[in-house]
């Protein structure tokens, strides 16, 4: 996985065909995006620093 922008990871967690899950352990918070139950991207929130990631390929997924 690497690095993706917020507004491609929100392209994502908003597409009908995607299924999403979030998570909230002591602090950190983790929104995972899959399709067809792969794992495509996520987004790791801890206190103030938010990292979003995507699989290689992901931009073959946006919408545009």
């Amino acid at each position: 996985m690497h690095l993706i922008m917020k507004s491609q990871f929100d392209d994502l967690r908003l597409n009908d065909d995607h299924e999403y899950s979030a998570d909230d352990k002591g602090g950190k918070k983790v929104v995972k995006i899959f399709k067809d139950g792969q794992l495509i991207a996520k987004k790791i929130a801890v206190k103030r620093s938010i990292q979003y990631f995507g699989v290689t390929g992901v931009e073959d997924l946006l919408t545009h």
